[in-house]
């Protein structure tokens, strides 16, 4: 007899699996992690084994594999049952030894016998599909659902690439293919960052993504979703398809016909092989493109499948073999604000250590203040958190439920910094539709150093040759180096200081120093780009720089004047005024400005001449052959300030007339627009 204890707790245990099973399966929005789930399913089946009665009760989340299949989609009886299989939660060599133990014991084998053959392969983590082809070609798609009954998604499978549509060398009348849908890592964070960037939802992890995905009504909008997919193995096969004789030689097959099959798999021997397997992929899980929560064992002889057949409802012949779950609950204790190489403000949670992904995590990232506030994540908030390969740990939920009285407020960040910077006290501003607060102390914020300073030096900016990376975080690192004009202090950066930096030699050494040198003389267009000012790329740095004419033309331009420069709009005027309003920046233009203005607050030291541009605000245009090369008189000409257009108007300053010029000139002289001969063209390039 079962006591009323034992009762009580397997309908609670039910009840729970069966919620949040609706949660996961049916509405796509889990409210725990796979951890503590698989932690209620198994003392659920414990109970069941110790008291088999338990088992009669049909809403037992035990006797079947999944949720309910939605109703909006068509269902369909699966000729054989897609069932799950056992899993293996003991980490250790001892979980892999163990299922050698049982499967040797119910082939009746002997210790002497030789050891079994097995294949591997990976515990993918996405959702189970069924791909029905007919005479090689796809014809229904369809979910696991409850194992018995699916649901026919076949036009969201269409929209996943990877599937053929059509096999290779195969008309078997019927071939069912099964495997998994899921979603690469770097899909998954660059869809969630786009979806930031829109201030959309986000997807909670890359399985919740794809079994979300597919079960999407609209296809159009599955298709949004980068989804891919893996083949394991096949269902209902009519005659006419030679069958291997073993699993892996059947997933060679399926390769062989082009349906994706993952290569990270193996054929091994006995207890042995099954331990270095699981010890070789738990080594590397970090580095593979997508998650995995294990490995899985099957018995490679079909065969002796059929012949181990199956234990309630998983198969004898196959384990799932598991490695440390990627989502653990933990505590926020509180809510840093970091800042990023770019000026980006990044709320983190800190939080009561825990092991998750196989290390312990006590930071993890919110991404943004519009995305901490629609998950509602607070202080003292008991939270989902998610580790997997290399991506940064990310809360992903809360559990409201454990919420306590004394919660803390909902989070405003611009309110927590008082509106300025953490890390160097300029203003914070949020551009209208943007969902990141950024610093605007983009040349003095020391957050910000190694960012500002490879991107002064950039090729396209100062054009500094030979300060990357590895040189840049040494000379900020070491302190030789805080702002862009300690590259022009002498003082600062010599060939002694250079000397004692690892890896410098002499030469290096002296090399740097000359392209410093020569990048004193630079253009208006390059000195603005080299700012690094946010929204302001190479093109608009030159429509700057051919308006304003000087420096000073642009420090003095408020908003207003700033949106009359070509392609200037809102937000790009928003971010000039903004970088040019904080004082810090101005601090560090003055320092790199030229010195023999005769202002005598400058340094000695500095001395970048800014060329003012005199062709600013004319427009050239360049017709016929010169001696020179097109594209080169055209840099020269920009470089200067001016505009070089390929239409004449009445706006044209100056016509550049070569050999053999044709319609642009007759155009030129029909509007009286000044035509200058390649000789006159160059005097006038000398004079500038």
């Amino acid at each position: 007899m079962v006591s009323n204890e034992v009762f009580r707790r397997a309908a609670q245990l039910r009840n729970q699996i069966n919620k949040h099973d609706y949660h996961y399966y049916v509405l796509d929005a889990p409210i725990i992690p796979d951890a503590e789930y698989d932690k209620l399913f198994r003392e659920l089946l414990a109970l069941e084994d110790q008291h088999p009665e338990l088992r009669e009760f049909h809403d037992s989340p035990t006797q079947r594999v999944g949720g309910k299949p939605l109703d909006a989609f068509p269902q369909v009886a699966h000729d054989e049952p897609m069932l799950s299989i056992r899993t293996e939660t003991d980490i250790s060599d001892q979980g892999a030894i163990a299922f050698d133990t049982r499967v040797r014991k119910a082939l009746g084998l002997r210790d002497s016998d030789a050891p079994v053959e097995y294949a591997c392969e990976l515990k993918f983590d996405g959702l189970a599909i069924n791909l029905r082809y007919k005479q090689g070609k796809l014809w229904m798609a369809s979910t696991r659902g409850d194992g018995t009954v699916g649901e026919v998604v076949t036009e969201n499978i269409r929209t996943i690439h990877q599937i053929p549509l059509v096999l290779v060398d195969c008309e078997v009348p019927v071939l069912d293919v099964r495997g998994e849908v899921y979603m690469r890592r770097d899909d998954f964070e660059k869809y969630n960052e786009r979806q930031r960037e829109r201030g959309l939802p986000t997807l909670v992890n890359p399985r919740n993504g794809a079994a979300g995905s597919i079960r999407q009504l609209d296809s159009k909008l599955a298709a949004q979703r980068p989804l891919s997919f893996f083949a394991y193995g096949i269902g209902k096969v009519d005659d006419g398809w030679n069958k291997p004789e073993t699993h892996s030689a059947m997933l060679d097959a399926l390769a062989a016909m082009s349906v994706p099959v993952c290569e990270e798999r193996a054929v091994v021997h006995g207890a042995q092989g099954l331990v270095e397997f699981h010890r070789r992929i738990a080594a590397k899980r970090d580095q593979l493109p997508f998650d995995i929560d294990g490995v899985v064992y099957k018995v490679n002889n079909l065969a002796w499948q059929k012949e181990l057949d199956f234990v309630s409802r998983e198969p004898r012949w196959a384990v799932a073999h598991k490695f440390p779950a990627e989502e653990q609950l933990t505590v926020v204790r509180d809510i840093d604000i970091q800042v990023g190489r770019t000026g980006k403000l990044t709320p983190v949670a800190k939080l009561e250590p825990v092991f998750v992904g196989g290390t312990t995590v006590s930071n993890a990232t919110l991404h943004n203040e519009d995305e901490t506030r629609r998950k509602d994540v607070r202080v003292g908030d008991t939270v989902i958190v998610r580790r997997a390969g290399d991506v940064i740990p990310e809360v992903v939920g809360v559990v409201l439920e454990k919420r306590p009285a004394q919660v803390g407020e909902s989070f405003d960040l611009f309110k927590r910094l008082h509106g300025k910077c953490p890390v160097c006290g300029s203003a914070i501003v949020r551009e209208e539709g943007e969902v990141n607060w950024r610093c605007t102390g983009g040349l003095f914020c020391p957050a910000q150093r190694k960012q500002a300073l490879l991107h002064f030096a950039s090729r396209r900016a100062m054009d500094i040759e030979g300060l990357g990376d590895k040189l840049v975080e040494q000379l900020v690192d070491s302190g030789i180096v805080e702002t862009p004009a300690d590259l022009y202090d002498k003082h600062k950066l010599n060939l002694q200081t250079l000397a004692n930096l690892e890896r410098m030699g002499e030469k290096s050494a002296q090399n740097l120093l000359q392209a410093i040198e020569h990048s004193r003389q630079t253009t208006l267009a390059r000195f603005i780009y080299a700012l690094g000012i946010r929204n302001v790329g190479e093109a608009t740095a030159k429509d700057l720089a051919q308006h304003f004419g000087s420096l000073d033309n642009l420090l003095a331009a408020n908003e207003e004047r700033l949106q009359q420069v070509p392609d200037v709009g809102p937000i790009v005027a928003q971010s000039i005024a903004a970088f040019f309003g904080e004082r810090h920046n101005l601090d560090v233009i003055e320092k790199l400005r030229d010195k023999e203005r005769g202002q005598l607050r400058w340094p000695e030291h500095a001395g970048l001449k800014v060329q003012v541009l005199p062709f600013s605000g004319k427009t050239f245009v360049l017709t016929g052959t010169l001696s020179m090369p097109r594209e080169e008189a055209k840099e020269r000409l920009e470089a200067l300030g001016a505009k070089v257009s390929g239409s004449v108007s009445k706006k044209t300053d100056y016509v550049v007339a070569g050999a053999e010029a044709g319609s642009k000139l007759d155009k030129a002289r029909e509007l009286g627009v000044t035509v200058l001969d390649e000789q006159q063209f160059l005097t006038l390039l000398g004079s500038a």
